[in-house]
């Protein structure tokens, strides 16, 4: 999609003389971050013009290191596509993930599905690209065994049954004679990970590309 010629002046003028990263262009500018990269990639920020200006302390300042981390990530994103979209089933992965997975937090990748088949993918390609502990949920109904559950889902992932942990769900007592319920409950596997999940992003933006 082609953007009009005043904004990518305007994000290139904001990123020089304001010192804006990616993220800030792509919220003022309400512009995709793979966009406004491409656009101001050639323009690092400058720390020492960070520190002249003294514009950020405290909180503030604290935000935006880990802003530029995260941009830093997603710049890994787009750059490490085309080496792991050659490794199998790491495409699948990513158009799952924009399909089932969690994007309401920035800082966190998680996958929720009752289908084994989708969260054995989901969890071979989030374990290996995270160094931090993954936790494990059920979503189950009142009157469904725990201990079974916890062994199908500790067997069909290869991981601790004590590592999985439960959570009722809040319509089970409305659901009795039901049989579309989730037999083995729903699982979510998730890691807090912020810039895996910039990254993630990142995968996403180059696959929905592919598509337009």
């Amino acid at each position: 999609m082609a953007h009009p010629a005043y904004l990518r002046e305007k994000a290139l003028s904001m990123r020089t003389a304001r010192q804006f990263t990616i993220d800030e262009l792509a919220e003022r500018l309400a512009l995709s971050r793979s966009t406004v990269y491409y656009w101001v990639r050639d323009l690092p920020i400058s720390r020492a013009g960070r520190a002249n200006a003294g514009q950020r302390r405290g909180n503030r300042a604290m935000q935006r290191k880990y802003r530029l981390l995260r941009e830093a990530a997603y710049k890994d994103g787009l750059e490490s596509f085309d080496r792991l979209a050659a490794e199998p089933g790491f495409r699948d992965f990513v158009c799952l993930y924009i399909a089932e997975g969690s994007k309401r937090n920035r800082n966190r990748v998680a996958i929720c599905n009752s289908d084994m088949a989708v969260l054995k993918l989901g969890f071979k390609w989030i374990f290996s690209l995270t160094n931090k502990p993954l936790s494990f949920w059920i979503q189950h109904h009142a009157d469904q065994d725990l201990a079974a559950l916890r062994i199908f889902w500790s067997e069909a992932l290869g991981i601790a049954p004590n590592a999985i942990h439960f959570q009722r769900k809040s319509n089970s007592a409305q659901l009795e004679g039901r049989s579309w319920r989730s037999t083995h409950g729903v699982l979510t596997v998730s890691v807090s990970d912020t810039l895996l999940r910039a990254r993630l992003a990142a995968w996403m933006e180059r696959v929905r590309a592919t598509w337009s």
